[in-house]
């Protein structure tokens, strides 16, 4: 009996450094994917999306609960309001590749690592309808609100819903550094992956 609880004891050793490592596998953009064999305006697009995919990861990944609740002013928004904001964004970013309308969306009880699963998927489908694009045209944005619909190109997307996402993906970087716990140092967005 003895013998057994040895063997546990330091599989169980074993197995924490495995368990502590920061990526999660079952969750798109640890590391950017490979990029298209060719330039079209849709891979361009889809380029766009993986990086922020890649960055939206590392920003968020391990934040506590400390830094989700952190807010650098009382008039500012809190590092938790900033990823229910790129969520929103997240799904005009989707629905715009389904050519889909926006529509109200309650997502409030939602964890918050079931926002960032949201996020990221939302993201990596998006990514991957648009490299399977010819005509980014016909993937307008639509929004729908009291029977009134209206409609963007998808030049609006690339300015609007993706660059901002990229701006507050940034924000959640300064605001975990502010809060004490920075990201990854060996993230590296030049070459979408960690540094060895």
């Amino acid at each position: 009996m003895k013998l057994i609880h040895i063997i546990s004891f330091f599989a169980l050793f074993i197995k924490l450094p495995l368990m502590s490592q920061n990526t999660d596998v079952s969750l798109p953009y640890a590391e950017i994917p490979e990029y298209p064999t060719e330039y079209t305006d849709a891979n361009v697009a889809a380029r766009m999306i993986d990086g922020l995919g890649f960055r939206f990861y590392w920003a968020s990944e391990d934040l506590r609960d400390e830094d989700l609740n952190y807010r650098p002013t009382d008039e500012s928004r809190s590092t938790s309001e900033t990823i229910d904001h790129v969520l929103g964004l997240s799904h005009v970013i989707l629905n715009a590749s389904l050519k889909r309308a926006n529509g109200q969306i309650n997502e409030a009880e939602l964890t918050f690592e079931e926002k960032r699963r949201q996020i990221l998927f939302n993201l990596k489908k998006a990514s991957d309808i648009l490299k399977s694009t010819n005509n980014l045209e016909q993937h307008t944005i639509l929004f729908e609100r009291n029977g009134n619909t209206s409609e963007f190109p998808f030049w609006n997307n690339i300015n609007g819903p993706i660059a901002d996402a990229l701006w507050h993906a940034g924000q959640i970087v300064m605001l975990r550094r502010m809060s004490g716990n920075p990201i990854n140092l060996k993230v590296n967005v030049f070459l979408g992956k960690l540094n060895d």
